[in-house]
């Protein structure tokens, strides 16, 4: 998770103090409006250092794993005031190791009738990527939960640092590691200090939350995954809720932004940061194969790194927070969840900003910080604010401003189905009669979709576009290509764009979405493509929220491979595209009279 891991190298270490004015010495928790308020001093604080033991043995040595954890708790609390806590764990706080990326320049693989086996043209080179150093400290909310009462607390996932076991990039292992830091908390793990002295804690109130980003905000989520008792809220920000929708796209491997080549095995020995440098060495190799860059296909070691499985089991209460334009850890990880979340009752609320892979902090935003105040006030002091019937939504919109709304999608909003018109090659129609014809485009890998976007015609992509908005138009949630689709080839990758085109013609990529056409059927399920024959192909477009502005085009766009995010065969393949039988599904505020008023 490299843009993930470079966030958070960057977001875990700055510290923004944030003291308060009125910070003074304080004996018990003081509430306005909703909020705790800043009446303790972040300087007067105990600090703990401690192991805690995880029921768990990662690295095959034969004895159970130790976390690495960190306590920051107001000296009040050696006076008898007892506090909940604002836990945050990480694989970053030791820094990262100098890694190799798998090479993605390379052809894709078509079954072997003949034996079963899965041929590949290349070999997997690699190419070398590195990033800093990051020493555990203080977060930038440190001294502003201290203030208000709230103990913070650190740890090292396994593997990492000073912690033992090894990195398994989501799976089981790492979620029990990340989870007996709250046992602890609760009286149900046991801990030492450096000089091997059992340590309890006496002070906490028995309730935590955690928070973070990208991986650090992903771990929350497997956490609360567990059901844990004593976890009472959490605050996942940029945050993975399955893996395999972070490293692949319906059995297409995919990238996160800006990292491509990166995988679960590349990301595992990045943050391969404790002493011993030999015994995680089988369990990463392990990953490298299990974790099939070969098929991408979805799969048992895939399936324990879905948090999805297990939504019914969260107790917490989930304030989930996103960047509408964040392609590393892209929008469809935060709508499955809180989808998830709203249809099994756990209490939830969503905050959208228009930044991309970031934390909300970064955005200076005084309501961020009440809203999360508001929510630990609530689920962690136990402080009855009404936040949990306050709108359920907060979206940031494309002129920086910021509206509530009830929930997310936003209410009245519906599936449409616009139909394609012939002239893709150069610039076809988009709208609500359905065209004809078979339109044709080959592969160029070398080309990134944005220079194919921005061509006024190319043999490399089709584009369909709208009318002219009469009005803004907006899309919230997720949308669906259904694609009528031929190759001329056993193997291919198919893109899809949805893109805003202004009067003056100049573009902007709104959303995206990958399939390989040989898990049409299923995303566990390889099945051959005969080339020339026709198929119905879906392509999941990742979910977003934007506006349209009046005067502004919508654009459909089809390409196969996406220069920056899928593999990258050698140009040639050809797609072939029925018109008759190929829609796009969008979600749109308004549903049908929304698209009759605009276009």
């Amino acid at each position: 998770m490299r843009g993930a891991r470079r966030v958070a190298l960057l977001t875990a270490v700055l510290v923004l103090p944030f003291l308060p004015a009125t910070a003074q010495a304080a004996e018990g928790p003081v509430f306005k409006d909703g909020e705790a308020q800043p009446v303790f001093d972040p300087k007067d604080v105990v600090k703990e250092s401690l192991w805690v033991r995880a029921p768990v043995d990662s690295d095959r040595d034969g004895k159970d794993d130790e976390v690495y954890a960190e306590v920051v708790r107001p000296r009040a609390t050696e006076r008898g005031l007892k506090v909940p806590v604002v836990y945050m764990v990480s694989p970053y706080f030791s820094g990262g190791n100098d890694v190799a990326n798998h090479n993605v320049d390379v052809e894709l693989y078509v079954p072997d009738k003949r034996n079963g086996r899965l041929l590949k043209a290349s070999a997997d080179e690699r190419v070398t990527a590195a990033l800093g150093p990051n020493p555990i400290t203080s977060t930038r909310y440190e001294a502003y939960f201290i203030a208000r009462g709230y103990a913070v607390v650190y740890a090292e996932s396994l593997g990492t640092g000073k912690s033992t076991g090894c990195p398994t990039t989501g799976d089981v292992n790492e979620t029990i590691g990340a989870r007996v830091v709250v046992d602890w908390l609760n009286g149900r793990a046991s801990a030492r200090t450096a000089t091997g002295d059992a340590i309890k804690a006496t002070w906490p109130t028995g309730k935590t939350g955690m928070m973070g980003v990208s991986y650090n905000g992903t771990l929350p989520n497997a956490v609360a995954s567990t059901g844990v008792r004593g976890l009472e809220a959490i605050v996942p920000i940029a945050a993975i809720s399955s893996w395999y929708d972070y490293y692949r796209a319906d059995g297409a491997v995919v990238a996160p932004g800006t990292f491509q080549g990166e995988d679960a095995d590349v990301l595992a020995e990045y943050v391969y940061t404790r002493a011993d440098k030999e015994i995680c060495k089988p369990i990463i190799a392990e990953i490298a194969k299990d974790q099939d860059r070969i098929t991408g296909d979805y799969s048992e070691f895939w399936d324990k790194r879905n948090y999805l499985n297990d939504v019914r089991k969260v107790r917490a209460a989930v304030l989930a927070v996103h960047g509408l334009n964040d392609w590393n850890v892209k929008m469809t990880h935060v709508e499955q969840w809180y989808s998830a979340l709203k249809k099994v009752g756990v209490p939830h609320k969503i905050w959208l900003h228009q930044s991309g892979h970031t934390d909300a902090d970064t955005l200076r935003s005084v309501e961020w910080r009440r809203t999360l105040n508001r929510w630990f006030t609530q689920y962690l002091w136990g402080h009855r604010n009404g936040v949990h019937k306050e709108p359920r939504a907060t979206l940031q919109r494309e002129d920086k401003t910021w509206v509530d709304e009830k929930d997310w999608p936003v209410p009245g909003t519906s599936d449409v189905r616009l139909r394609l018109t012939p002239g893709g090659s150069a610039k076809g129609g988009l709208g609500i009669r359905p065209g004809h014809g078979v339109e044709k485009l080959t592969d160029d890998a070398t080309k990134t979709a944005e220079s194919l976007i921005d061509q006024a015609s190319s043999p490399n992509r089709l584009s369909y576009t709208s009318e002219p908005a009469q009005k803004p138009f907006r899309l919230s949630g997720k949308s669906t290509a259904h694609l009528r689709i031929a190759f001329d080839r056993p193997a291919a990758n198919v893109t899809t764009l949805l893109v805003d085109r202004a009067p003056d013609g100049k573009s902007h990529v709104i959303t995206r979405g990958s399939t390989d056409p040989q898990n049409r059927e299923r995303p566990d399920k390889t099945s051959p493509i005969k080339p020339g024959k026709f198929y119905d192909v879906s392509v999941p477009i990742v979910p977003d929220d934007y506006v349209l502005k009046a005067g502004h085009r919508l654009e459909f766009v089809l390409i196969s491979s996406d220069y920056d995010y899928t593999l990258r065969p050698k140009p040639g393949a050809g797609l072939s595209l029925d018109l008759a039988r190929t829609s796009v599904e969008l979600p749109v505020a308004g549903g049908w009279r929304a698209v009759f008023q605009t276009f």
